[in-house]
């Protein structure tokens, strides 16, 4: 079998879909996490493909991208779609995921930055909240269309993680209310009800990203 390094930080953001479908697949790796300010990044950066993280290492090749690795993930462990047509819409609906992060994104620097609340409050209601809803109408499409529940097909793809693992991102900001997104929070927990899925959760790090 191979080894797999997951470099990332200590947060769930970029990374955690691809632990979890490691979980799901029940496949060993090392999920090893940095500390904003401890120096550990700046050592990596500069050996890191094209500089950034999340990058996954198997058997000392090195993948970049998210969206990249989680594909590749779900790819090999079975979870990309069982048809090609499956495997197309869940491929598009993570690059719909990744348009409204770029939107989201704007408040996460924001944060980070050490922005004043009245600055994050106006990029919350100029920027990601007009996106978020755009988003929602989009995810909240394909479900109702759905008989499984499920985004794409009659069971889970990398695409149901993706979304509800971003979800939980948005609730943890106040971005989400289960009550008023009744078709998403049921995606969520259809998701997370998957048993080894349910024990990931339930023992990760608590992240607000």
């Amino acid at each position: 079998m191979p080894t797999y390094k997951l470099t990332y930080f200590n947060a769930r953001g970029y990374a955690e879909a691809a632990r979890i479908l490691f979980h799901l697949a029940d496949v060993p790796f090392e999920d090893f996490r940095m500390t904003h300010g401890d120096g550990t990044w700046e050592k990596l950066k500069d050996g890191a493909p094209f500089g950034q993280v999340p990058y996954l290492t198997v058997d000392g090749f090195d993948i970049p991208q998210s969206a990249a690795i989680i594909r590749y993930l779900a790819n090999k462990f079975g979870y990309a779609g069982k048809t090609p047509e499956e495997q197309v819409w869940a491929d598009a609906i993570v690059d719909q995921f990744k348009d409204f992060m770029g939107s989201f994104r704007e408040r996460i620097m924001a944060h980070f930055a050490g922005k004043s609340q009245e600055e994050i409050a106006k990029i919350t209601s100029e920027v990601v909240i007009p996106a978020r809803d755009s988003y929602f109408k989009i995810l909240n499409g394909l479900l109702e269309k759905s008989k499984s529940g499920f985004l794409v097909g009659d069971s889970i793809t990398f695409a149901d993680i993706v979304i509800s693992e971003n979800i939980t991102t948005l609730e943890k900001n106040q971005l989400f209310v289960a009550s008023e997104q009744p078709n998403l929070a049921a995606l969520r927990e259809k998701v997370y009800a998957i048993p080894a899925i349910r024990k990931w959760v339930e023992a990760r790090p608590d992240t607000q990203y």
